[in-house]
């Protein structure tokens, strides 16, 4: 009897660097907004950083066709400028709300995030949900407003990342691009409005780089730290099957918890509670993708043999 299918070392390393580095990214933009970078500034250098590592990346792949194709196509163009608008929504708000101690509400957003995800497949392309899928949803619903009472108001945080990183891939999803080709098409969209945004800070003494040499260098890191975990996601899911993918996707949050713990944001016990319902509403909902891979696989397994 054939032995199970094992999975690919070098896309299962791809995902965990992806997950890993997209976790970690705590720790450069609060370190940049602890050293009087704003916002604004990380999210203007992150864009334009970003566009010369993205050429070379879509070079070296032989995929700049793809590039002019996507540039003079109107409707293609139409719908990556909105993607664009959405990804830089949710850079904003996510580098505001780790430079403003605010790390907990945006690892928040991002363990709801495959579950918005699930919800939104469900929705708008008729995907379906299982019964442990629709359990999960509703713990992490209890969760957000559980969270919305500690607070006094809507998590507005964790919900917007959530919702415009599920945006994003309902646009994304509608173009049929590859990875590195749309973020290279919309980090050139983007790039005008981050030079002209910059110029702005800079007329209004609001830039950091220059001032000390370690300030320039995490700038420059902005543009290969955006292009590299989205070029080892794009590896992962061409040789991991999706339910891997997104059991992985958690490692992010839990890492930016982590974090936040550690630069001492408070977690009040009613918090506490909503992270509780949420991560019950996460374990499910892997525990749902394990058990469907394992099933699955076991079946691949017996139509080879017979």
């Amino acid at each position: 009897m054939p032995a199970p299918q094992k999975l690919d070392r070098a896309g299962l390393g791809a995902a965990i660097g992806c997950y890993l580095i997209w976790g970690l990214f705590p720790v450069l933009f609060h370190s940049m907004g602890q050293m009087g970078a704003s916002a604004w500034e990380i999210v203007g250098w992150r864009t334009v950083f970003a566009v010369p590592v993205a050429l070379a990346a879509v070079i070296v792949m032989g995929r700049l066709p793809a590039v002019r194709q996507a540039l003079v196509q109107p409707r293609m163009l139409a719908t990556l400028t909105l993607s664009a608008v959405l990804i830089a929504t949710n850079w904003t708000v996510y580098v505001w709300a780790v430079s403003n101690g605010q790390t907990l509400s945006a690892s928040l957003g991002y363990y709801i995030n495959p579950l918005v995800n699930a919800a939104v497949g469900a929705f708008f392309f008729r995907e379906h949900i299982s019964r442990a899928g629709k359990a999960a949803l509703a713990l992490a619903t209890i969760g957000v407003v559980v969270q919305a009472v500690s607070l006094g108001a809507p998590p507005w945080i964790a919900l917007i990342l959530a919702a415009s990183f599920a945006s994003y891939g309902i646009v994304r999803k509608q173009v049929q691009v590859d990875a590195q080709t749309g973020l290279l098409v919309e980090c050139v969209i983007l790039a005008p409005l981050a030079v002209a945004g910059l110029f702005w800070l800079g007329g209004h003494g609001g830039v950091a780089i220059g001032r000390t040499w370690n300030m320039s260098l995490l700038l420059l890191l902005c543009g290969p730290a955006t292009v590299a975990p989205l070029t080892l996601f794009a590896m992962a899911a061409r040789r991991l099957p999706l339910n891997v993918v997104g059991f992985l996707q958690f490692i992010t949050p839990t890492l930016q918890f982590i974090y936040g713990l550690t630069l001492g944001e408070r977690l009040t016990p009613l918090s506490l509670v909503a992270f509780g319902f949420i991560w019950a509403g996460a374990a499910i909902f892997t525990a749902d993708l394990v058990g469907r891979l394992v099933r699955e696989n076991a079946a691949e397994t017996a139509a080879v043999a017979s």
